[in-house]
């Protein structure tokens, strides 16, 4: 039995611990971990379980399933393999087995320590994938554990449902599992107290019982009982911050930015289309917001091609109107150059300056200001600075103040990114603008903070999109039908998910096949673009490709966002099994801008059948939250967002972000904690509140 600690509480200091006689090595393990006190380790969930109540039977095939093995070394031995590459492998056999038992092969590749750790006749627990290897049964790199006999904790490690965590260099799983468990036999009920209010949930657990169980489940059938005990709890404190964070920012007040409306009418006058009803109630709470008296802070949704670019100019013209300068912070040196060209478009008959500002390149500034405005004692008006990630560095490019910030594509930007551009200046207003549809659960809760406006309503005239999913193997029909559209005047995309090829990744690249289609589309231009290319370089190819003089652009993923040309018709994205749901979406959002009906091919790998199904929500539907929602279902919730996304990485329960009421509930229990809390709100800025 575990000898209990005295004197422990959840804010002691691991180090501090001289029961625990941690080594040099594994306090420097935990510390990568940033599991500095005893709360934090309790609050280190373990990533999976191994039932060591019973073990899988030795495999005599392999297996797609990983399983979980309690065997013996019975030979060693250090070897070469291909270009001399060295490796190490372990003959492991069944306890009390013999040599005609059933045995498996353990390697271990570019670890030249290894040898000195494993040995004849240790103990192993072994997981991992058996496969075959010549007419070898094996597993490469399997996670390991040596039963040594010489941790007194045997109670932790054996006979029971075992955790196993996430570890770090010179931290083990015996002694962050012999670690975990002696605290947990340390600490009474007590000491562990309820958080979240009574009676939120349906037969709610105590706390004491959730962490007890979440590390040491009596029963895996129970655990997703308390994990979901816990998920509300972290989310619910999740919530808290951004609450907090949302009350922060109206209370610091701020000065409204709007202009009085002159200018905004005069430009939709010179529209040559209406704008959708959507499009107006957002420009209205977008207004709204522009003359409070507190910093807007707002999140525009829209499916692609639903017309957030215009709803950005109207509050962009508001603002400059009101004397102010506006900055518009896109993620591509493409995307930004297309905005700026559509603003001098729009802004010259005006007389608003527009700048553009990239890593390579500035321009704009030239223009005479709109002396209209000057008139009646008003304010000059300010201007627009388009740009990427320039913009971050150094505020020089606004000499009015700046009122307006909107980042395009805000995905693509990190938290601290946006509040950088933001900082320059005094508490203006934000507007953050994304066309990749996001799931209702991760709107609430990572965009809590934030005012959000939907555009759910296309513009009219939009050609129909038809897609369909094909083999690889039907390239020679693609191509036949591609030089129908094209010899119809059409242009089109290819679309591969690299740029060379790749000996770790199957799937072929844009610029191996680049020469083929040249070949396969003789008295058709073809241009090749990718990330790696100058700026001027990828300026340079879609510009020919925006004025009709190439007709088929051989690319990466550098098109997926803000391309708009509207004479392409086609996009045609191989290894598209490869891709999201939501960013083959996004991919398909290049074409349909025009009024021509419009082809969308999936091309996928014919030895990997189960992608039909996958993809199939891509024939059916156009409608981007839908296939945001299934994409989330699929890929689970840290892969849609990105880890960029502030929190996310640092979430424990990420699983059950996919659970609206979960997540709709932890906010309701938010809001009624703050209300009746007399706690200060600052106290939830932070790091998340300790055990």
């Amino acid at each position: 039995m575990a000898t209990a600690i005295p004197d422990l509480c959840p804010n002691t200091r691991i180090a501090d611990i001289e029961e625990l006689a941690l080594d040099r090595k594994s306090l420097q393990g935990l510390d990568k971990l940033d599991l500095s006190t005893v709360s934090d380790a309790l609050n280190h969930f373990p990533k999976r379980y191994e039932d060591r109540t019973r073990f899988d039977s030795f495999p005599d095939h392999p297996r797609e399933a990983s399983v979980c093995l309690h065997g013996v070394v019975a030979d060693t031995r250090r070897k070469f393999g291909r270009n001399r590459r060295r490796f190490f492998e372990a003959v492991i056999e069944a306890p009390g087995g013999n040599s005609t038992g059933p045995r498996i092969v353990c390697r271990w590749f570019n670890m030249p320590y290894i040898h000195r750790i494993i040995a004849v006749e240790q103990e192993l627990i072994l997981y991992g994938k058996p496969k075959l290897s010549g007419r070898r049964l094996v597993m490469d790199h399997p996670e390991y554990e040596i039963l040594d006999g010489e941790n007194d904790l045997v109670e932790a490690h054996m006979g029971r449902i075992v955790p196993i965590y996430r570890l770090a260099a010179g931290l083990g799983q015996k002694t962050i599992r012999s670690l975990c468990f002696q605290l947990l036999e340390s600490l009474a009920d007590e000491d562990l107290p309820d958080w979240l209010p009574p009676g939120v949930m349906e037969n709610q657990p105590r706390r004491c019982r959730a962490l007890r169980e979440i590390h040491y489940p009596e029963s895996l059938d129970d655990l997703a009982v308390y994990r979901r005990y816990l998920a509300l709890e972290e989310f619910t404190r999740l919530q808290m911050i951004l609450l907090a964070k949302k009350e922060a920012i109206r209370a610091k007040g701020g000065i409204p930015h709007r202009g009085n409306g002159k200018l905004l009418r005069k430009f939709f006058s010179r529209l040559p289309f209406d704008l959708t009803g959507a499009q107006s109630r957002v420009i209205q709470e977008i207004g709204q917001d522009l003359e409070a008296d507190r910093p807007m802070n707002r999140l525009l949704q829209g499916d692609v091609g639903a017309g957030k670019t215009l709803v950005a100019a109207a509050a962009i013209l508001l603002v400059v109107e009101g004397g102010h300068d506006a900055a518009l912070m896109a993620p591509t040196q493409i995307l930004a150059e297309q905005h700026f060209r559509n603003f001098q478009d729009w802004y010259e008959p005006l007389g608003i300056t527009v700048k553009l500002r990239t890593g390579s390149r500035e321009s704009g500034g030239d223009l005479p200001l709109f002396e209209a405005a000057r008139n009646g004692g008003e304010r000059s008006p300010g201007s627009l600075t388009v740009g990427t990630h320039a913009l971050l560095h150094g505020s020089s490019c606004f000499e009015n103040e700046l009122g307006l910030v909107v980042i395009d594509e805000q995905h693509k930007f990190g938290v601290r990114q946006r509040q950088t551009l933001i900082d320059q200046g005094d508490a203006p207003d934000v507007l953050v603008m994304t066309a990749t549809p996001i799931p209702r659960t991760l709107t609430l809760s990572f965009y809590g903070d934030l005012d959000v406006s939907l555009l759910d309503e296309l513009p009219p005239g939009r050609g129909k999109i038809i897609t369909g999913v094909r083999s690889t193997t039907q390239t020679d029909r693609a191509i036949e039908f591609l030089k129908t559209q094209l010899s119809s005047g059409r242009q089109a995309y290819v679309v591969y998910p690299l740029i060379e090829e790749s000996e770790k990744i199957k799937a072929t690249a844009a610029s191996e096949e680049f020469d083929r289609w040249q070949q396969r589309l003789p008295g058709f231009t073809c241009a090749l673009l990718h990330g790696k290319m100058t700026s001027h370089e990828k300026e340079t190819v879609m510009e020919e490709f925006r004025k009709g003089e190439t007709s088929v652009l051989v690319s990466t993923t550098v098109i997926e966002v803000g391309v708009d040309v509207a004479n392409a018709n086609v996009i045609i994205i191989y290894h598209a099994e490869r891709f999201g749901l939501a960013q083959l979406h996004q991919l398909r959002g290049r074409i349909g801008r025009g009024s021509h009906k419009s082809y969308c091919v999936l091309m996928c790998d014919p030895e990997n059948p189960e992608y039909r199904e996958r993809l199939r929500i891509m024939e059916e539907s156009q409608d981007g939250f839908r296939i945001a929602e299934k994409d989330m279902r699929q890929r689970g919730p840290g892969e849609v967002l990105g880890t960029r996304q502030s929190g996310l990485s640092e979430l424990k329960f990420v699983e059950f972000l996919n659970d609206f009421q979960l997540v709709h509930q932890a906010r309701q229990v938010a809001v009624r904690m703050l209300k009746d809390s007399n706690r200060d709100k600052d106290h939830f800025q932070g790091a998340l509140p300790p055990i």
